[in-house]
């Protein structure tokens, strides 16, 4: 699979772009949010790329962010959204109110994306309201968000099955003392996890 490439940026439209890579045109589908913050023409361009293969078909669908590739490949997850919608959206409201949005189910504002219907609208905020607590981006009157690094490492815990909630807390706990790295914060939020179930499983014992 091609997870990124940079070449050549010899065509770019608001939905698409042809990159030049090594003597190869690659033809990559993107969002609007990505054409806004391309280079010029013939300028050098890196993307991170998602690899959609059908029977039929490779499309190629690229990023300038991590965030926003991200959040593409959770929207694809989703019952009913395929690609084409998920750029759709994408390019119809920018992270920092859809994630806001979703999060809180707030189907009346995403209805108004062109191509999303409240049927779609609800599937999902129900299929992915939990999952989008790891992907941060900044709302009005909030702090920055998480580093990167953090965002891969709840990425990695919540993909591992903990609740998104319980994660977050614990990364909180363990970067003061976590160290830079992915591994070192990896370790200390996963023994707060397992601190943390330890705790609630001799509660429920005394209780019984």
């Amino acid at each position: 699979m091609i997870g990124l490439l940079r070449g050549k940026l010899v065509d770019k439209r608001p939905n698409q772009i042809l990159l030049d890579v090594s003597g190869v045109g690659y033809q990559i589908q993107i969002p609007l949010s990505t054409f806004a913050m391309l280079g010029a023409l013939h300028g050098e361009a890196t993307l991170l790329i998602h690899t959609h293969v059908r029977e039929d078909q490779l499309s190629l669908y690229g990023f300038l962010t991590a965030r926003e590739k991200q959040c593409f490949e959770l929207l694809i997850s989703a019952s009913g959204v395929g690609p084409s919608l998920a750029l759709k959206i994408l390019s119809g409201m920018g992270l920092e109110d859809l994630v806001p949005a979703i999060r809180k189910g707030d189907v009346a504002r995403l209805v108004l994306i062109p191509g999303v219907g409240k049927k779609t609208a609800e599937r999902i905020v129900v299929e992915l309201r939990d999952k989008l607590a790891v992907v941060d981006v900044r709302e009005a009157g909030k702090p920055a968000p998480r580093s990167q690094l953090e965002s891969d490492v709840a990425s990695a815990l919540v993909n591992l099955g903990y609740d998104a909630r319980s994660v977050e807390r614990a990364i909180e706990k363990a970067r003061p003392n976590a160290g830079a790295d992915f591994e070192t914060l990896l370790k200390a939020s996963l023994q707060i996890l397992g601190s943390a179930a330890m705790q609630k499983s001799a509660r429920a014992g005394g209780d019984s």
